[in-house]
């Protein structure tokens, strides 16, 4: 290693919603001084920006033509990460449930995955100290030469039960079915579906702590930098 100092490492974190990926995303970033990357996030606030802009989310051809148009800026310091359209703070308008609802419509648009990539490689491809990139597609297809893939899993019960704790005053059920419904949407898609890579670490989540996830995160990491 040269100057002593700890060789980049960029790690890709997929999976569905509910496993705790964010949540390990952010700590083992934090814990390790790498950069985060929340790539949902940049999909909810495309999704945004076309309800916000009255585009037909059920016509694929109007959203492929404006794909280009929106300016999506990610801040990727896990302490405090950021995002930005055409210089609006969107961190709260992206996570209401009408863009949950629509946000597998949009992101299931190739000209919108094309446009996301290009931009989650160029920040993960930017950082020096290496990056923690959570998402459904990162091991499989935005960054297949990742060092470290992790795939989360856990039961639809247990991720219907988290998620309901995080949406204010969602019901469980209802939840389980809209998460069992996007998961579907997601992994049916022909661009870049939902998928565990070939090489990716399966971590099922259902019966542990958010800290022993990041824990068992933290090391698979630690391994792979000691390996470089």
């Amino acid at each position: 290693m040269e100057n002593g100092a700890a060789q980049p490492v960029i790690v890709a974190i997929d999976g569905p919603s509910g496993t705790g990926k964010s949540s390990t995303s952010k700590a083992v970033a934090a814990q390790l001084g790498l950069s985060y990357l929340d790539t949902g996030a940049q999909y909810r606030a495309i999704t945004w920006w076309m309800v916000t802009n009255g585009i037909d989310i059920e016509d694929p051809t109007a959203i492929a033509a404006v794909a280009g148009k929106p300016e999506i800026l990610s801040g990727t310091d896990p302490a405090a990460p950021t995002i930005t359209v055409d210089g609006i703070d969107v961190a709260g308008p992206i996570r209401t449930q009408e863009v949950t609802a629509k946000v597998s419509a949009v992101s299931a648009v190739p000209e919108v995955r094309a446009r996301i990539t290009e931009l989650q490689r160029s920040l993960a491809t930017a950082t020096e100290q290496g990056i923690v990139v959570e998402g459904r597609d990162i091991g499989t297809t935005v960054l297949p030469d990742a060092d470290l893939k992790v795939f989360l899993t856990a039961s639809a019960e247990a991720r219907a039960a988290r998620r309901s704790g995080e949406l204010k005053g969602a019901d469980v059920q209802s939840t389980r079915e809209a998460l069992i419904k996007r998961d579907a949407a997601d992994s049916s898609r022909k661009t870049s579906p939902l998928a565990k890579a070939d090489d990716a670490v399966e971590v099922d989540t259902t019966e542990l702590t958010l800290a022993q996830v990041i824990e068992c995160v933290v090391t698979l990491v630690e391994e792979k930098r000691a390996a470089k």
